[in-house]
């Protein structure tokens, strides 16, 4: 069994856990009426999971049947490893300043697997997983549009049930438009960071040590030398 053949099953083993992890939430949150059911996909970072499940097992099957991934699905990834690595660390944000304000936020096993641990092994196996492309560096820019349009859906749906997912969108809890406009654009600017660091990370030549001989990755690495 090779390295690709270890990460296919790797990969299918985290949508696998995942999908649990965001029916753990789900069922824990109508249990302890913290959530409606409707209003659990409008968080982004339940949204981009289902994401990440999706491309989970698709690029779990794909790693068992070819050397390297197409280039699409590595781009797919960087975009959403992205937003469910900035929505952990927005997460863990919120919770911190929760606990300042002396507000209690109970934080479920799926939450922990959700928001922390999944991301920080996507982290790892980003950088040391076999058969990735390099990703382009215009995928940055391109990253912020799912969640400006996600932004605008929640600003626009907010006012008409009188729930938003996160504290700082809500204009009855924060000071103006200022501190509004001031949390939007640090969470934007951690977006493209996150993505920065997926690219650059995607470039590194450490990540040639682990290339599937005669894969397309090894092309790539040729054609840049």
């Amino acid at each position: 069994m090779n390295a690709r053949t270890v990460f296919g099953l790797l990969r299918l083993s985290a949508a696998a856990i995942c999908l649990v992890a965001l029916i753990h939430r789900l069922s824990w949150g109508l249990a302890s009426n913290t959530i409606a059911s409707q209003n659990f996909f409008a968080y982004l970072t339940n949204q981009s999971n289902i994401a990440f499940v999706v491309l989970l097992i698709i690029g779990g099957v794909i790693a068992l049947r070819r050397p390297d991934d197409p280039r699409w699905l590595t781009v797919a990834l960087a975009m959403v490893l992205s937003w469910t690595i900035t929505a952990g660390l927005v997460f863990a944000l919120l919770v911190w300043q929760a606990g300042e304000r002396g507000i209690r936020i109970d934080v479920p096993w799926s939450d922990q697997v959700l928001h922390f641990w999944l991301p920080a092994c996507t982290i790892a196996a980003w950088a040391l997983a076999p058969g990735h492309r390099t990703v382009p560096w215009p995928v940055v820019p391109a990253t912020l549009a799912y969640p400006i349009l996600w932004g605008v859906v929640t600003l626009w749906r907010g006012p008409l049930i009188g729930w938003y997912p996160y504290y700082f969108l809500d204009p009855r809890q924060v000071s103006g438009p200022a501190e509004f406009l001031m949390f939007s654009g640090i969470a934007l600017a951690v977006f493209a960071l996150v993505a920065a660091a997926l690219v650059l990370i995607s470039r590194l030549p450490v990540r040639e040590r682990w290339r599937v001989p005669g894969g397309a990755g090894q092309t790539e690495a040729a054609a840049q030398t």
